[in-house]
């Protein structure tokens, strides 16, 4: 089979198996992700640049931190394109995501300051995507359904 039929196949089987247009609960988890993965992507930046041009106590550290959480920056961004595009492998890590951010809320708040209305931002994000991901209407659209037997 040649590559061209093959890429037809795979972009079938990834469409979702209601045609229409993307529902505001899929367009709202989207955009919410896209957010949190570009405040990850922001701050791993600013730590990058801090360990470069600052005077940490450890630059090395700094810096691997800065790359790191910019790696970590990834999962999110690509999830938050493929709920856009209505792809059913995107609500996979974009639940991981949430759940990975309610502990991280959760230290924030218990950091008290200006920590507080962060964690509290960032607990509130992930909640609501949580409840917008499970929503039947997201998995409908999204092609996620129970399976069949044969």
């Amino acid at each position: 089979m040649s590559s061209q039929p093959k890429q037809s196949a795979r972009r079938a089987a990834e469409a979702p198996t209601t045609p229409g247009p993307r529902p505001a609960r899929i367009t709202a988890a989207a955009a919410l992700t896209g957010v949190e993965g570009l405040a990850l992507a922001a701050l791993g930046a600013y730590m990058l640049v801090m360990g470069l041009t600052g005077a940490p106590d450890s630059p090395q550290q700094a810096e691997m931190g800065g790359l790191t959480v910019l790696a970590l920056a990834v999962l999110p961004l690509v999830a938050a394109r493929g709920l856009w595009l209505l792809r059913r492998w995107s609500r996979g890590p974009s639940l991981i995501t949430q759940i990975v951010a309610l502990p991280i809320a959760w230290t924030l708040i218990k950091g008290g300051g200006a920590l507080i209305a962060a964690g509290a931002a960032l607990a509130a994000a992930a909640v609501v995507v949580l409840a917008l991901l499970v929503n039947p209407t997201a998995t409908v659209a999204l092609g996620i359904g129970p399976r069949e037997t044969p």
